[in-house]
């Protein structure tokens, strides 16, 4: 599932493995890279946005800007699983590619 929100995916982890779930749980992480996400990513994929990243892609006068913003995020988030022991993350590229080589010269 995409998620923007470490706090849900960790909790959500604690939660399976509280209940006997032991399989892998890997994270979704889509880095954004337009405003029209805003809207279209929850109607489509029903996730919650944190208020923090709306802000701050509300704040940018183009995509390009956006693009950076969710660069950053996605940069944030990854550091944080990863520092959390997420075994792995799965990265909901949609065929960009520009972006995702900054983020994982980051993380990796």
């Amino acid at each position: 599932q995409m998620s923007f929100d470490n706090a849900s995916i960790l909790a959500f982890i604690e939660n399976c493995r509280a209940a006997g779930i032991d399989v892998p749980i890997i994270p979704g992480i889509k880095p954004f890279s337009t405003k029209a996400q805003l809207t279209m990513l929850p109607q489509i994929f029903h996730v919650d946005l944190p208020e923090a990243l709306v802000r701050e892609v509300e704040k940018c006068p183009t995509n390009r800007e956006v693009r950076e913003v969710g660069v950053e995020w996605a940069v944030a988030q990854g550091r944080e699983l990863i520092a959390a022991g997420v075994p792995i993350l799965h990265f909901y590229t949609m065929g960009k590619t520009d972006n995702m080589v900054k983020i994982a010269q980051a993380l990796f």
